[in-house]
């Protein structure tokens, strides 16, 4: 993957993940999108990680650290943005994304706390027909902000250097 511009540094943090599964998928979607780091609160994740599921491997290349405090990652003009069902949120259609982000999204079984909502620079959520899972939603918005910033080239190379070996499939005249 070709960046046109400069890096841009994402962060993810997770609000005590309980699912080792969904903290794979995440770590995976971390990879796709070229998260800086992810980031996890609580105690659930530690004793649930030895069911851990990184497919790819990716937390060899992106760190997953336990942080006490996601408030402490608001610096160097990253902005703190908490995705999550909250009142008065803004829809993520409508969302323009931060250069410098740390997203912080909500426990499978919570939500984010009302401190943190009080210190975001944004609160943003996914329009959908009931909630999605963690890992689904982190997708999503990851996505969402490629989509928006444009700032990788989008051609061939792209496709053959992330795809699966056993895929040779291609369009006729293309």
């Amino acid at each position: 993957m070709q960046s046109k511009d400069k890096k841009h540094s994402v962060f993810i943090g997770l609000t005590d993940p309980k699912s080792p599964t969904n903290v794979g998928a995440v770590m995976r979607a971390a990879g796709c999108y070229q998260v800086d780091q992810v980031l996890y609160t609580g105690q659930r994740y530690d004793r649930a990680a030895k069911f851990y599921t990184d497919t790819k491997n990716v937390s060899e290349h992106i760190p997953l650290q336990p942080v006490d405090n996601f408030i402490d990652y608001k610096k160097d003009g990253r902005k703190l943005v908490c995705v999550d069902l909250v009142e008065g949120a803004i829809p993520l259609p409508d969302f323009e994304h931060p250069d410098e982000a740390i997203y912080v999204f909500g426990a499978e079984d919570s939500s984010v706390s009302q401190k943190l909502v009080d210190n975001a620079d944004a609160v943003v959520y996914v329009p959908t027909i009931g909630c999605m899972n963690l890992a689904a939603s982190v997708n999503v918005l990851l996505y969402d902000r490629l989509a928006k910033q444009r700032y990788m080239d989008f051609n061939d190379e792209l496709i053959v250097s992330s795809r699966d070996t056993n895929n040779k499939v291609s369009v006729k005249g293309a």
